[in-house]
């Protein structure tokens, strides 16, 4: 290098240059190190959290991961603003840009913004769990799954479904899995010319013979109204709820053996059409047990 382009070299590095250069460089170090810090302080908050629901059982998984998020991205949204003022960004008006774009893609997003708070609030709350059979958003299933934006259903018949968190948070919700025990209530039909005590006695002794009905809440049998072609009995039993179903279809089958072998009739409720010309013709109609 020949003496003039020492020359121009020391013309252009100015004390000016110089102390902006370094203190660029110094900034850009800082960021780096405000950069690192809110990794690792984010990752650590998340894992804390997380690791909460994981040595207690009785809090809930889904719950703390959506809480560890939430404060790991809050703890990066800070470090991030440490940096922009760093550099010497003015963040009011970077947040009122941030606050109008968010505006409209919350327009965009109506539904979508929806079913995530909305699945906020069922992880919250969380009014079933997975494994639990409901009915909600006119649809029923067991919970396979419950996210932020969407609920898994499966069906009895193997149908997976996938209910959006708002119309789950906006309807009733039936969970049928929540309490350990459940009622059975029957209406069961019997003919007039039968004999109730002998129906009640055969009633009475299914549900004290089935070791799946529970003595509290005692079984209860009798009469629950007189119908227009049948006396109405009411059996109302309380199982398990992992009992019901396989409880429910066996006792049709056991009431009408019994009631076959005891001489109970179960009537076939008719109806007599009088048609144009004075013909009678009769209906007959299925007999009531439901």
């Amino acid at each position: 290098m020949n003496l003039d382009e020492l020359s121009q070299v020391s013309t252009w590095l100015t004390e000016d240059r110089i102390t902006a250069a370094i203190a660029g460089a110094l900034n850009v170090l800082m960021a780096l190190a405000i950069l690192i810090v809110a990794l690792i302080v984010a990752g650590w908050a998340r894992a804390r959290i997380n690791n909460l629901a994981l040595r207690h059982a009785k809090l809930d998984a889904t719950l703390f991961g959506f809480l560890g998020n939430l404060v790991k991205y809050l703890i990066l949204a800070i470090g991030f603003i440490f940096i922009l003022n760093r550099f010497g960004i003015q963040t009011t008006s970077l947040a009122a840009l941030i606050g109008a774009a968010g505006l409209a893609i919350g327009l965009a997003l109506q539904g979508t913004l929806s079913s995530l708070a909305s699945g906020v609030m069922i992880i919250m709350f969380r009014p079933f769990r997975v494994g639990d059979y409901i009915d909600a958003g006119s649809q029923g299933g067991t919970v396979t799954e419950i996210s932020l934006f969407y609920v898994n259903l499966k069906t009895y018949d193997g149908i997976h479904i996938v209910v959006p968190n708002s119309d789950i948070w906006s309807s009733a919700i039936t969970n049928y899995s929540e309490n350990p025990t459940r009622m059975m209530d029957l209406t069961v039909g019997i003919a007039y010319d039968a004999d109730i005590k002998t129906a009640r006695d055969i009633l009475q002794r299914i549900a004290n013979d089935d070791t799946r009905v529970l003595a509290d809440p005692a079984p209860q049998v009798g009469v629950r109204e007189l119908g227009d072609s049948s006396v109405n009995l009411m059996f109302r039993a309380w199982c398990n709820t992992s009992d019901y179903w396989s409880f429910r279809w066996e006792v049709f089958e056991m009431v009408k053996t019994e009631f076959d072998a005891n001489g109970i009739g179960i009537p076939f409720p008719t109806r007599t059409l009088v048609l144009e010309g004075g013909k009678e013709v009769q209906e007959t109609v299925k007999p009531r047990l439901s």
